[in-house]
C-alpha cells in the first residue's frame, strides 16, 4: 500500500466546548499564530463560551491560520457554522457556536483591541507544545498543509 492510500490520522473529536477551543488554538498555533489568547467569555456573553484571538504577521498568514483552523475542525467533525473575512485576511472570524475564533492581521488587531473590550474575561491557560502535539503531524508531501484522506 502506498503512502497515498494510507489514511492519515484525524485530529481528535472534541468532547467538550473547552476541547473545541483547545483544538482551534492548536490549529492556529500549527500555522505559527502570534499572541494567541483564549478568553472564557461564558459568564459575559450569551452567545459563546470562548473567544480565541490570534495574529498573523501578514494577511496571507492570517488567511492560512483561519483556513487551517476551519480545516482541522472540519476533519474533527466540528466544521464552522459561519466564516467571514477569509479572502481579505485582515480579520477572519470563524463561528463554531460556543467558540468564536478571531484571526487578525497585526495592525487590525491593534486597532480593534478585543482583549481590552473583553478584559474582564478570564484567560484559558494552556501549554502550546502540548496542544500542538495532540494534532496529527502535517503532511510531508505538502509542507505547511494538513492533508487527510476522506
Amino acid at each position: 500500500m502506498s503512502d497515498r492510500q494510507t489514511p492519515r490520522p484525524r485530529p481528535p473529536r472534541p468532547q467538550s466546548v473547552e476541547d473545541l477551543a483547545k483544538l482551534c488554538a492548536a490549529a492556529a498555533l500549527q500555522k505559527k499564530a502570534q499572541d494567541l489568547i483564549v478568553l472564557d467569555v461564558g459568564q459575559l456573553a450569551g452567545y459563546a463560551d470562548y473567544f480565541i484571538i490570534a495574529t498573523g504577521r501578514s494577511t496571507r498568514q492570517a488567511q492560512a491560520i483561519a483556513e487551517n483552523v476551519a480545516r482541522v475542525c472540519k476533519k474533527a467533525g466540528r466544521p464552522p457554522m459561519g466564516e467571514e473575512g477569509l479572502r481579505e485576511g485582515r480579520w477572519a472570524l470563524l463561528d463554531f457556536g460556543d467558540v468564536v475564533v478571531h484571526v487578525f492581521h497585526e495592525p487590525v488587531r491593534v486597532f480593534y483591541d478585543l482583549e481590552s473590550l473583553w478584559g474582564d474575561a478570564p484567560r484559558l491557560e494552556f501549554d502550546p507544545q502540548e496542544l500542538t502535539a495532540a494534532l496529527p503531524p502535517e503532511a510531508e508531501s505538502s509542507p505547511g498543509a494538513i492533508v487527510w484522506d476522506d
